[in-house]
């Protein structure tokens, strides 16, 4: 019988071939647990970024109807805001619209019709700014019921995916209120 080498027979030993099967089924595992931990990332990336939109879009309504505030008187204090807005786009009468905090959810309405403009809330609060100092209602005073502050601002706590809470605050000015003559 001939040496192995000399017979030209190459290969790999048994144990050779179980070593470098087992090195790559350790490679296999360690990108498998790679890819699971992106896909992971990337779900509560994507959780984050769709409640990141919702809030957007709740603090645009928000900005927008208080924008097209129309006559009328404004009123609120705590997690309610009353006001008239206008209907421009429409052609519309006025509509009066209150916010106010239902069921965890921030919620607009208009008459019986009650939308939620966003959910997942812990609470609001309006503030009304009266050109030299924030108060916590408005109007502050009796005299004061049919005129507009300088601004109102909204402290929104929202809870985030996972049950993290959150704060945003958005301020908006008014216009300036027109002023009618008496009849």
């Amino acid at each position: 019988m001939k040496p192995r080498s000399e017979a030209g027979e190459t290969g790999f030993t048994l144990i050779e071939l179980m070593i470098s099967m087992g090195l790559f089924a350790l490679i296999a595992v360690a990108g498998l647990a790679l890819v699971d931990g992106i896909i992971k990332v990337q779900g509560r990336t994507e959780k984050r970024m769709d409640r990141l939109a919702d809030l957007q879009r709740a603090m645009f309504v928000v900005s927008s109807d208080i924008d097209q505030i129309s006559f009328g008187q404004v009123s609120g204090g705590g997690e309610k805001l009353n006001f008239t807005r206008a209907a421009p786009g429409f052609g519309g009468p006025a509509v009066p619209l209150q916010y106010s905090v239902a069921n965890g959810n921030l919620v607009r309405g208009s008459g019986a019709m009650v939308q939620t403009v966003v959910g997942g809330v812990a609470n609001v609060r309006w503030r009304f700014f009266d050109g030299s100092a924030w108060l916590d209602r408005w109007p502050a005073r009796d005299e004061d019921k049919d005129k507009w502050p300088r601004a109102i601002a909204v402290d929104l706590q929202a809870v985030g995916p996972g049950g993290t809470p959150g704060a945003l605050r958005r301020v908006v000015t008014l216009p300036d209120q027109a002023e009618y003559p008496k009849q």
